[in-house]
């Protein structure tokens, strides 16, 4: 026998991201052994909110999340450097029927994509008055703010590139507030493991999941059948916006900037009881 038979197959984690253009351009290559570290992954794509609850159960060992759920799920979860979506001119948009002041909306009713998401997040950050929520499956949200279910709606996603289609009027930015308020990038949604996994494994996760990144950069085509696959009727160009978008630099390596974008989003949240207070290490040392 070869060294090669007699090796033991690589062991298979459960991993979780969307089906959305920047989530299976950076796990392609990951996914179909064009990079190695030495697992093999059983694939869940599946809304972010859905990743999100699944998380709190733990069932997944590797899984996008948002970063409002992380803080929901540090003692069991941590965050890895690579794979996750922040960055400027990407945060989540208030949308309503008209040009509304994002004040008036105190007392009315708004449809967010989630409870455990970034975006609900910061629309409590930005104004802790607001509290009367309904949660829609994120393509749903621009419908229901269409024909007056709601009086606004946070949107994500795609939905940034189409909600004028619904005759919609962004009311506010909620990326560009805090940037303007802190200063930092925006994280939206990182890659949280189990930290029973170990940290040999969670360093060649980690590794792994950047060099993913960097092969689907340098090779974009590669991707384009698996993007197609589960990107439902995005067009091409729309696929291409969303991964320009929310695909950067941060995704290979989150870095000292994200790092403290991160923290200060967590510590902002735990300061305000959204999140519990936590004492574990956030990311792996």
């Amino acid at each position: 026998m070869t060294d090669k038979q007699d090796q033991e197959p690589s062991p298979i984690l459960s991993l979780g991201f969307s089906p959305c253009p920047n989530d299976t351009f950076i796990f392609d290559a990951l996914i179909h052994g064009r990079v190695d570290c030495g697992f093999r992954f059983r694939e869940r794509l599946e809304d972010v909110e859905t990743l999100n609850r699944m998380a709190l159960e733990s069932v997944l060992d590797v899984s996008k999340v948002s970063y409002h759920l992380l803080g929901h799920i540090l003692k069991d979860y941590l965050l890895l450097r690579s794979g996750g979506a922040l960055g400027r001119g990407c945060g989540p948009l208030v949308v309503a029927r008209g040009n509304v002041d994002p004040g008036a909306l105190a007392g009315k009713r708004v449809a967010l994509p989630g409870r455990y998401t970034t975006a609900a997040l910061l629309l409590r950050l930005f104004n802790p008055a607001l509290t009367d929520f309904v949660y829609l499956p994120f393509h749903e949200i621009m419908a229901a703010v269409a024909d007056g279910s709601v009086a606004a709606g946070v949107i994500i996603h795609e939905s940034r590139f189409t909600y004028q289609g619904y005759g919609l009027h962004k009311v506010l930015d909620l990326g560009e507030w805090w940037e303007r308020e802190t200063g930092h990038p925006i994280p939206l949604g990182g890659i949280a493991a189990k930290r029973s996994l170990g940290r040999d494994a969670l360093l060649r996760l980690e590794r792994g999941i950047g060099e993913s990144v960097d092969y689907a950069f340098g090779h974009p085509g590669e991707a384009r059948p698996y993007i197609r696959a589960h990107s439902q009727e995005m067009s091409d160009e729309v696929c291409d916006a969303h991964i320009g978008l929310y695909v950067n630099d941060f995704s290979r390596e989150l870095g000292s900037g994200g790092e403290a974008a991160v923290r200060l989003l967590l510590g902002r949240a735990a300061a305000a009881g959204i999140i519990p207070p936590w004492q574990e290490p956030l990311l792996i040392s």
